[in-house]
């Protein structure tokens, strides 16, 4: 059953998948992304010739292997189009640039793509949707980022805007892949210098409600970080 997991940038939607899968084929979707990027194409050979080079579609559906679409919102719906006879009870697909040659899943194909909502030019077609018959809301684990030793108080502030972005009060919330760059910077530069990193990282029409956020928890004014006058 082909999988579709959505969430806010930064939750670990591919890390999930890529510990899933040790032989992870993956996609980086884009709005460029073409037919032949993933079905394949014709390549100049060492002696001038031409060849057909299978893309990631086939190598996946040949071998049997899971196929992690990530963005899969922001690619053309022309282009998955060709994805989903792969998808479906037929799980074939004919690649007509090279002979109409028909390919035949083997078992072991799987299909699994990435989403997030809200990003700039990603559109989830009812196509698209309801080729996968199983969709798994990803949010980011701040258990978990407590239990990577990232700094409290920074967890907590997650906590708290991840709460207030439910209620329709903010649109940003840090997430793990937030949290786990401001321990980085706060082991090298320290942990006032990662807060104001932290604020200045957000939209800039949440940006006021951040800074308050923070203040409060650290209990000192906090601004984004920003080059000043040379002393």
């Amino acid at each position: 059953m082909p999988v579709l997991l959505y969430g806010p940038p930064g939750t670990g939607k591919t890390s999930l998948i890529e510990a899933a899968f040790g032989d992870l084929i993956t996609v980086a979707g884009d709005g460029d992304t073409t037919v032949g990027d993933l079905i394949g194409e014709y390549t100049q050979d060492e002696k001038g010739g031409y060849e057909f080079i299978y893309g990631p579609l086939v190598t996946a559906m040949q071998e049997g292997r899971a196929l992690l679409l990530d963005d899969a919102t922001l690619i053309s719906p022309k282009v998955l189009a060709a994805l989903y006879p792969a998808m479906d009870g037929r799980r074939q697909i004919q690649v007509k640039a090279h002979k109409g040659e028909t390919i035949t899943a083997a078992d072991g194909f799987y299909v699994i793509a990435g989403h997030n909502p809200g990003v700039h030019g990603a559109v989830l077609t009812e196509a698209l949707a309801s080729r996968f018959s199983m969709q798994i809301q990803v949010g980011s684990d701040y258990d978990l980022a407590a239990s990577l030793n990232i700094n409290r108080t920074a967890v907590r502030v997650a906590r708290n805007l991840a709460t207030r972005q439910e209620a329709g009060e903010v649109g940003w919330a840090p997430q793990l892949r937030e949290l786990i760059a401001f321990q980085k910077i706060a082991d090298v530069l320290g942990t006032a210098v990662a807060f104001a990193n932290l604020v200045g990282i957000a939209p800039l029409e949440d940006r006021d409600t951040v800074t308050e956020i923070v203040t409060k928890a650290i209990g000192s004014p906090v601004t984004a970080l920003a080059l000043g006058r040379q002393l």
